[in-house]
């Protein structure tokens, strides 16, 4: 495939943009998403080219934003729904949780509910407590609802594009972070399949996992543990729910030793679901206990210092690594 180099806001863009062209039942919703292009400029372009009609400014109202789309799903439409901030998902809950995530079962897989819903988490741009949030572990708690976290402007266009050709609700993770980081996509059509994660770097002494940008955190990390002699295999997640069993379980086989990177909190964080999930399946190939590396316990800071201080840091992942080679 031709390759271009793309920040991850121009690869959700164009996500969108060859979707709506390919099916006129595609179109965007949210605040800010039209002639503004985006609280993030994820969206740029496409009001230019779509109208008013299928790129859609909704009013300050999650509620609302989350069941006009859980409608319009319902009735025949493919909306993309976008929360400006994933704290703010906590004013859609309904939608979401009692309904989309429900409908299709409630009516014997009859209905479908092709539902995207975007937004933007994580903390590291004094946005404060409540912008700042990763509570995607809310969201895998709820049958029915399929959740990414694409790290890559690659994965950000080929995940955005699978979650918009699905049946179900999916939510797609996006960290305000990531949407200036540049990468590779290709010209051509492609797709990055749902509930596959990506082996990153293959290595024999311990099983790296990591989600969205803490996958950028673990490559400057591999660095270090490379000069010292640690053979780190490394996995970007992608899709947090399902969760790919396979990959992980033939990477602990091989390693034996699990480290989990993960933005949210340490208590009812993400990264326990994965420990707890590697317990069930690989518990005869550790050879350690599983280490987590999580936020702590507090709201996110307003402070730079404090909110480093708070989130995993690259020194964090690296002394993770080391306890469990120790161990």
């Amino acid at each position: 495939m031709s390759e271009r180099i793309l920040t991850y806001r121009q690869a959700v863009a164009e996500a969108m943009a060859e979707e709506m062209r390919r099916d006129s039942a595609v179109f965007l919703m949210g605040e800010d998403v039209g002639k503004h292009g985006g609280a993030f400029a994820a969206s740029k372009g496409l009001f230019e080219e779509f109208g008013a009609e299928r790129v859609r400014d909704t009013p300050i109202s999650e509620s609302v934003i989350a069941g006009a789309g859980l409608g319009a799903a319902l009735t025949g439409m493919r909306p993309i729904v976008e929360i400006m901030y994933m704290d703010f998902m906590a004013m859609a809950m309904d939608s979401i949780v009692n309904q989309a995530a429900k409908v299709k079962y409630m009516y014997g897989g009859h209905a479908r509910v092709p539902l995207t819903i975007r937004t933007a988490f994580g903390a590291g741009r004094g946005n404060a407590a409540q912008h700042s949030q990763s509570l995607e572990t809310w969201f895998t708690l709820i049958p029915g609802l399929i959740v990414v976290t694409p790290s890559t402007p690659y994965d950000a266009k080929g995940l955005l594009k699978s979650a918009i050709r699905s049946d179900n609700t999916v939510i797609v993770i996006e960290n305000k972070l990531l949407y200036g980081v540049r990468g590779p996509v290709p010209e051509e059509e492609y797709l990055v399949p749902i509930g596959k994660a990506a082996v990153r770097r293959e290595g024999s002494d311990v099983t790296l996992l990591a989600t969205s940008r803490m996958c950028n955190f673990c490559e400057e990390a591999i660095q270090t543990l490379t000069r010292e002699g640690i053979d780190v295999e490394f996995i970007d997640l992608r899709t947090l729910k399902p969760f790919d069993v396979e990959t992980v379980a033939a990477s602990v086989a091989k390693t034996h030793r699990v480290v989990v990177v993960n933005e949210g909190h340490r208590t009812g964080g993400y990264s326990n679901e994965v420990a707890a999930k590697i317990m069930d399946e690989c518990f005869d190939d550790l050879d350690a206990p599983v280490i987590r590396v999580a936020a702590e316990d507090v709201p996110i800071p307003y402070n730079a210092t404090l909110e480093a201080e708070v989130i995993p840091a690259v020194k964090d992942i690296i002394a993770g690594v080391k306890q469990v080679i120790d161990e």
